[in-house]
This record gives structure tokens, C-alpha cells and sequence, in this order.
């Protein structure tokens, strides 16, 4: 008999993108499954990302044939690259494309920092610095201030979903989180949904990823409202007035050297 109650997620990934699938398959509930189309990018830079976004259509058609019920468009940084405003273009485009709820990762990230309050973020990501730079203009366009970041400077995308988990944890324990409302770990290839509840539990602070961010918003858009635990209090639903702030470890330096500071 065939299973009528499967909720089907949709995501369109890079082809180089190891992460993304493997976080979903592993945070989402019974009831749920994953499907994923790709574009084609190996290197995270400005050009590999243009030409992997123009692949979006063709990608979520083959995710419509598969009849899912929301698409996830899972990757941040092809879209903040463009600038304010470049994140709705990508979703009118596909929804006029294939008529299915689309949530794309750059604005599902600051939709969750707006609904936990996060006016003041630090942020940890693997990408260069040039990057790097056009994704905090991004945030704070949309009125998010950065507090501290640090960059990885990784320009090979398959690199970044090589990290083991405990590469994003080392960086953020690296950043100065003291006067921030929360911790943003960006890149939907950069391994990190095993130590969100830890991180959390040494900061005080929600620590949230592009890609727990973007399950948050695909669930919205499908009005699951269930909490899921084990991956962050932006799933589960607790809140950060209800978790006071924890002991701060000694910040200790990432294994991978980190770049600049933010140039407003």
C-alpha cells in the first residue's frame, strides 16, 4: 500500500554539498523523508556560485516531480553574495517555477534570528574573506549587528563537508560571544548539528545553523509546529530567557586559521 502520510522535504543542494542531506536525515521526525536535487559547484567562489544558482529551476522541477510539499534552496552564501533582496528573487523564481512553498537558507537564517530576539549575533564560518565580508553586509542590512566573526578561508567546497563537527565548535568557542543574543554557525556544508546542544550549553546563548535555520522554516511553511530536540533550542522550542547564561570556556583557537575583522 502506498504511504500517504509521508511528508515529502525537498532541498536543492550543490553537487559538491555533503552535509546538508546527511543533518536532515538526521534531525527530522518519523513521518518525514528527504529528497534533494543538485547544481552543479565544486569551489565556493563568486563565479562557481552564479553559474550553480542559474541551475535552480532545472533543480527544483526534478524536485516537483518527486511531489514534495516545501523546497529548501541550501545555499547561503550564492545568495547573501548577491545582496539584499537577491533572496526573495530566488524564491519567487522557483514558487512561479514549480507553484511549491520555497524557503531559501538566507532568509530562513535571519527569520530565526528575528523570532529568537537576536539583534546581536557572532557568527563562525568556513568560507574566504571575501565571502565572508558579503555575507555580514547581508546580515546586517537586514538589521542584525555582528558582534565578532571568524572565517575559515576555504575556498574547496567538498573541504568544508570533509570537517569533522568539532571544527565549527573549536571556532565559535573561539569567538567573543559576551555581548551577543546568539551564535550563528553559517553554511549549509559545514558539519555542526552534533554540538548545537553543547555550544549552547557552554554559552548561554541559541546557537543556530544555516541549515537547522532552514529545517525551522520548512517546517513553518508546512505548519509542523512539534519541537525536536537534540539539535538546538531553535527546534525544540526552548527559549533563551529560559536557559540563563552558562559558565564561558576559555576560548581556544580553531585548528584552522582564521581571517581578518569585519569591515563595515
Amino acid at each position: 500500500m502506498p504511504n500517504t502520510g509521508l511528508v515529502k522535504l525537498g532541498l536543492i543542494v550543490p553537487s559538491s554539498n555533503t552535509t546538508m542531506e546527511r543533518e536532515f536525515n538526521r534531525i527530522v521526525p518519523g513521518g518525514f523523508s528527504i529528497h534533494s536535487a543538485r547544481m552543479r559547484m565544486k569551489s565556493v567562489t563568486e563565479e562557481d556560485l552564479r553559474a550553480m544558482d542559474r541551475q535552480s529551476v532545472r533543480a527544483a522541477l526534478e524536485l516537483s516531480d518527486a511531489e514534495v510539499s516545501v523546497i529548501g534552496y541550501g545555499c547561503m552564501i550564492a545568495v547573501v553574495s548577491r545582496g539584499r533582496g537577491y533572496d526573495e528573487v530566488v524564491r519567487k523564481r522557483i514558487e512561479k517555477s514549480v507553484h511549491i512553498p520555497t524557503v531559501v537558507s538566507a532568509t530562513a537564517v535571519i527569520d530565526a534570528l528575528k523570532a529568537i530576539g537576536a539583534g546581536r549575533i557572532a557568527v563562525a564560518m568556513p568560507y574566504t574573506e571575501e565571502l565572508a565580508q558579503s555575507e555580514l553586509r547581508f546580515i546586517e542590512k537586514c538589521g542584525v549587528t555582528i558582534v565578532d566573526y571568524r572565517t575559515l578561508g576555504i575556498e574547496a567546497n567538498t573541504a568544508v563537508g570533509n570537517l569533522e563537527a568539532s571544527v565549527a565548535a573549536e571556532t565559535v568557542r573561539s569567538l567573543d560571544s559576551k555581548s551577543a543574543d546568539a551564535v550563528l554557525i553559517s553554511c549549509a556544508q559545514m558539519p555542526s548539528a552534533d554540538v548545537l546542544d553543547e555550544l549552547e550549553g557552554e554559552t548561554g546563548l541559541p546557537v543556530i545553523s544555516t541549515n537547522t535555520a532552514t529545517l525551522w522554516a520548512m517546517m513553518r511553511r508546512i505548519r509542523h509546529a512539534n519541537p525536536i530536540t537534540g539539535y538546538g533550542s531553535l527546534l525544540s522550542g526552548v527559549t533563551r530567557s529560559s536557559r540563563g547564561r552558562a559558565n564561558l570556556r576559555s576560548p581556544r583557537k580553531p585548528p584552522v586559521p582564521v581571517q581578518g575583522s569585519y569591515r563595515r
